[in-house]
Formats: C-alpha cells, sequence, structure tokens
C-alpha cells in the first residue's frame, strides 16, 4: 500500500524478494515537509532510522539469512507503509533486448508451461517487471505505482520474461531458496539506450550514438513538430502492423521483401527525438534507474543484435555499460552473465559477418573483466527468425554459468573455448579451454572450420580430432598461419563438449 506524503520506491511492494547475506536498501520520497524528519524501517527482528534529506530518504537493513515470510513497515510516526510475504533469497536483474524481453507464453511449449506451472514454484520464484516507459510522461509515476511483485501462477508468469524464468527456475530448485527477477528489458534496444548520456560522453566511439541522435533530432524545427511527427508514425504503425500480420497469416513463408511490396515500407521504429524508447541514454533514465540500486546477486544480459550496425565497438559499449551498472550499485564486483549471440540470419539477408564479431566481443569482456560469465547459445538460433524460441536451454545454461561464478559449483558451465594455437608444417594445432573430456561432434562431419595463409584468405578446412586438441587442414593453403571457426551470421554447428554446449565462434587472430 502507498500513502500521501511518504513512499517507498515502487520496486517494493508485497510479495518481494530481498538479497540475502547482503546489506538491503531501502530508499523513497516524502511530499511535503515532514512533521518528523526520521523514518524508522522495520523487518523481521531488524530495525534501522534515517532521515529526510530534501524529499528523499534512504536506509540499509543488516544482511539476513534465506527466509520468511516477512513483514516491513516504514514509518515516520505519522503515516505507516507496511509490507507482507517478504521472501529473503536471491535477486537477479535480467536486462538486454527482446530476446530477454520474449515472453513465457509465446516462447517454446510456453502456453503449456504456463498452463501447468508446479504450484510449490508459485511462492518460490517471484517476478517484478519494470513499466516500459521511454519518458517521463503525465502519467509516469501512475503507471509505475501500480507495478508490483507477483508470485508465479498461470495468471501471471505468462508474461515474465521466458529466459528469466528458466533461469530462476534453476537456481530456485538447486538451492532451495526464493529467488526473485527484476525484469528491466525492451526490444530493438542499443546497449547505449541502457547507458547514461555522461558514460557515453566519455569516449569517441559510444559518444557517435549521442552524436547521430543529436543531428536526427535537430531537423525538427520545434519539440511540437516532433511530437506531430511521433502521432503521424503511431497512426500509420498500426495500420501498417495489422497489414503485415494478415499477410503473414495468409502465408507464413512470404520474403520480407514482397511483404513490404504490399505493405508497405518499415518505417520502424519512428522519428527520433525525446519521447523515442531507442534514444541513448533514454531508458536508463525511466527504467534502470528506477530500481537502482536495489539489493541484487547480479545481472543477467542477453542483447547485443540492434547494434550489429557497429560490431567494432560493440565491446566497447558492453564494458561501458557494465561499469555503469555496477557504479550505479555501488558494487564493482557484481556479477554479469551474458548470454553470447546465437546463428541468425534473414531469409534475403546478406551475411555481413557482423554477428560473429558482437560474438567475440561477447566472449572478450567475458575474458577480460572479472566476474562475469558467458551462456554460449550458437546452437539456439533459428533460421530467418531472430526471436529463437527455445528459451528453456538458454536459461539452464545461464543457470550453470551462476552455480560455476557465483555460487562455487563444480558443474560443467562451458563447451570448449578456444585457448591458443600452434603453427604445425601444414597444419594449425587447436588448444581449448574446457575440453579435457575431448568433443562431442553432432552431425556427419565437422563444419565451419576455415584457414588461412599470410594473405588472410580464408578457403574452407578439414578438421581432425586428436583427444582434446583439434587440427585443421586444407591443401589449399600450404603455409597456414590463420584459423577461424563459425565465423558466419548462420550457420551449422557441429562441435560441443561432451555435456553438449557447443564450442563458442573464434579467429585465432583479432585482425585476420
Amino acid at each position: 500500500m502507498s500513502s500521501q506524503n511518504l513512499k517507498a520506491a515502487a520496486v517494493f511492494s508485497n510479495h518481494m524478494v530481498l538479497q540475502r547475506d547482503k546489506s538491503i536498501c531501502i530508499w523513497g520520497t516524502y511530499k511535503s515537509e515532514p512533521t518528523n524528519n526520521v523514518i524508522t524501517i522495520e523487518l523481521a527482528s531488524n530495525k534501522t532510522k534515517t532521515t529526510i534529506h530534501e524529499g528523499t530518504w534512504s536506509a540499509e537493513l543488516p544482511p539476513m539469512q534465506a527466509g520468511g515470510p516477512y513483514v516491513m513497515t516504514i514509518t515516520d510516526g505519522i503515516e505507516t507503509i507496511t509490507y507482507t510475504d517478504i521472501m529473503i533469497g536471491e535477486v537477479w536483474l535480467a536486462g538486454g533486448q527482446s530476446n530477454m524481453e520474449l515472453k513465457l507464453q509465446d516462447s517454446k511449449n510456453g502456453k503449456e508451461v504456463v498452463a501447468s506451472v508446479d504450484p510449490t514454484l508459485s511462492s518460490k520464484i517471484r517476478f517484478y517487471n519494470v513499466p516500459q516507459q521511454s519518458y517521463f510522461s503525465e502519467d509516469f509515476y501512475t503507471v509505475e505505482e501500480a507495478t508490483s511483485w507477483e508470485l508465479c501462477t498461470p495468471e501471471t508468469c505468462g508474461t515474465w520474461s521466458a529466459v528469466a524464468y528458466y533461469f530462476e527456475k534453476n537456481l530456485a530448485t538447486t538451492l532451495d531458496v526464493t529467488v526473485g527477477i527484476i525484469g528491466c528489458n525492451w526490444g530493438g534496444t542499443s546497449a547505449s539506450v541502457w547507458t547514461s548520456k555522461e558514460y557515453l560522453e566519455k569516449d569517441e566511439d559510444s559518444r557517435t550514438y549521442l552524436d547521430e541522435y543529436e543531428k536526427e533530432y535537430s531537423q525538427f524545427n520545434s519539440y511540437d513538430e516532433y511530437c506531430s511527427a511521433v502521432e503521424e508514425y503511431d497512426a500509420w504503425y498500426a495500420i501498417w502492423q495489422k497489414k503485415v500480420e494478415e499477410l503473414y497469416a495468409t502465408d507464413p513463408d512470404i520474403l520480407w521483401s514482397k511483404v513490404q511490396e504490399i505493405a508497405g515500407m518499415n518505417r520502424w521504429p519512428g522519428p527520433i527525438g525525446p519521447k523515442a524508447f531507442f534514444r541513448p541514454g533514454g531508458l536508463y533514465e525511466t527504467m534502470l534507474s528506477r530500481v537502482s540500486p536495489y539489493t541484487l546477486r547480479g545481472f543477467i544480459y542477453y542483447q547485443g543484435e540492434q547494434d550489429d550496425c557497429k560490431p567494432t565497438i560493440y565491446g566497447k559499449m558492453l564494458r561501458l555499460l557494465i561499469s555503469q551498472w555496477r557504479n550505479d550499485w555501488k558494487d564493482d564486483t557484481l556479477p554479469f552473465l551474458l548470454v553470447q549471440l546465437p546463428m541468425f540470419i534473414n531469409q534475403e539477408e546478406e551475411d555481413k559477418k557482423n554477428w560473429p564479431q558482437i560474438r567475440e566481443h561477447q566472449m572478450i569482456t567475458h575474458q577480460t573483466i572479472k566476474n562475469t560469465g558467458i551462456a554460449v547459445i550458437s546452437d539456439l538460433g533459428e533460421y530467418n527468425n531472430i526471436h529463437p524460441l527455445e528459451k528453456e536451454e538458454v536459461g539452464r545454461r545461464l543457470a550453470l554459468q551462476a552455480f560455476y561464478h557465483v555460487y562455487g559449483m563444480e558443474v560443467p558451465a562451458y563447451g570448449p573455448i578456444y585457448k591458443n594455437r600452434i603453427i604445425r608444417e601444414n597444419s594449425i594445432e587447436l588448444r581449448f579451454e574446457h575440453a579435457n573430456d575431448g568433443f562431442l561432434v553432432k552431425g556427419d562431419s565437422i563444419i565451419g572450420f576455415e584457414i588461412a595463409g599470410e594473405n588472410k584468405e580464408y578457403v574452407s578446412a578439414t578438421a581432425t580430432i586428436e583427444g582434446n586438441r583439434i587440427f585443421v587442414s586444407s591443401d589449399e593453403v600450404t603455409e597456414p598461419r590463420y584459423v577461424r571457426y563459425n565465423w558466419t551470421n548462420y550457420g551449422p554447428v557441429t562441435l560441443y563438449g561432451k555435456n553438449g554446449i557447443p564450442m563458442s565462434t573464434f579467429r585465432t587472430n583479432r585482425d585476420a
């Protein structure tokens, strides 16, 4: 419940999950001049006090072990806020774009999973969705205050992130604690959207997102002109999208070029300006910052598709984002678990080999930044579908990363990851981490290796497995120097670890 003057941040509600074994941050606002400047917060047997400063307040409760349900009260001595059914457990934030956003009910077997959700999970896994608001509209705070934590029931969990659902289900089952997810994601968003303008200004490459925004927005003579353009676009899009849906309903295999020929050219995502969800720094302000610094165990993050237009700088963007989020949560050690992009290409689309560059940057980020993990899912992509429906395995592989890196469990969390190479007389020997047990080949043969000499002109290569090493060669390259594997937007995935997790995309030299 809320009150007239005293308010806690919208992310606090009945059924919430608070992070175990860490100091618990609570914060909020005070509308008018307080009669009593002291706020008292009680949770179970813990009590703390804080003062109101310029209309805001914050406090920390001492760490607690997993348990509950508990009741929390927040009072100024006149007004009291009470929250019930609070559990102490594990809390993660699920960030990213559409593949993190994709709803459980829309995923593979999702409707059946939702309808038959295990009743024992009802209070064991919980979810809070940050409302998708792209700017501070007149009803921004009303919409935000209407949100709350949800229990897992057939009536609620269908709209949860599918990846996050399977991730927290694995955690809750294995750790035997209540797990809560804060969903903070929006389809079609660049990493720049989830990073503050101040951080984007730090580097000339990341600053290009701001420069391009200013250039596009400056084409409007006024804010009112921009708003009129948004209204026109919204009306057009509603009609256009209906036509598109009708075309696909009639012919699911219709070519995208034919769809646009009939329905009209795609104008998504619309005019760029202060209301646009895709403007740099926008959702950082209107979504991420609204739940910061809610005490967490860590982040899971599935994003990168929208940045394939600038693949060479994605590593910088990802490092900036991780630094920003950890700084906002005042913890440089917060775990950050990435989902590496899968195989994907649209029908009629040229393979620009920009997605393997994104995958490479994701892997390098994992290998060079402390307390990060990576779920390799190259085998879970779909041709002509940027939103692959298999999300259960994505969540499971993320959970394996959490068990391995965060909870100290000895689990097979990785497939083979390239380590180094030795140049032989007419072949290249490759060595790998997480391949002590050797490799698993799916299909009739190993596909995806290419080899090149000093000219860096790659040709298809033969790969031979010898224990935990792979030898790559080609009759066309007598003096080999470089190897790459699955350096393509979309292609077959044939090499795995014995645990069924695929080998990640790699190249032996980043300049070749």
